[in-house]
């Protein structure tokens, strides 16, 4: 035969359940409140699957002041690392100045087209080295040509580089 004390118990917290969630509600808001009512409700469900409980009401209430605690307690945490984040992210990249952005872009609107104003295996030997970050041995394999044609190309490129944006 069925044990009567779980349906029991179920009655009871159900005759608390509109407190309860009132109680939460004023603890931790209306959002959370239903949710912490359930886990309250659920918790001392399964206690009562163990023990016998002489007082429902009392355990359910205790059970949610814990809850809405903790929440409260891990809400504060997560703002303090909310805010540390925006302050982080605030100082690590400012925005910068409007003639800072436009002399930026203006300047590498001037290193792309003397980028490309290089003869074509210079770029690419340029490109190779910046860009995709291969060594010399590695570029002059790809291209079929010599360590030392790679290095001078890359003296060329550099040269013209530099005159262009000086």
């Amino acid at each position: 035969m069925a044990d009567s004390k779980p349906p029991l118990l179920r009655v009871a917290l159900a005759r608390h359940g509109q407190d309860l969630l009132r109680f939460l509600t004023r603890r931790v808001g209306s959002q959370a409140a239903p949710d912490l009512a359930q886990e309250a409700l659920l918790r001392v469900l399964r206690h009562g699957e163990h023990a016998t409980i002489l007082e429902p009401a009392a355990l359910l209430q205790s059970t949610a002041a814990n809850l809405a605690r903790d929440f409260a307690r891990r809400r504060r945490a997560e703002e303090k690392y909310r805010d540390y984040e925006q302050a982080l992210d605030e100082f690590a990249s400012p925005a910068p100045a409007p003639d800072a952005r436009l002399e930026a872009e203006e300047l590498m609107d001037r290193l792309q087209a003397a980028i490309e104003s290089l003869p074509s295996r210079c770029r690419q030997v340029f490109m190779m080295r910046r860009f995709e970050n291969l060594h010399q041995e590695e570029i002059a394999r790809r291209l079929g040509i010599s360590r030392n044609m790679v290095e001078k190309h890359m003296r060329l490129a550099v040269r013209r580089l530099q005159e262009t944006l000086d």
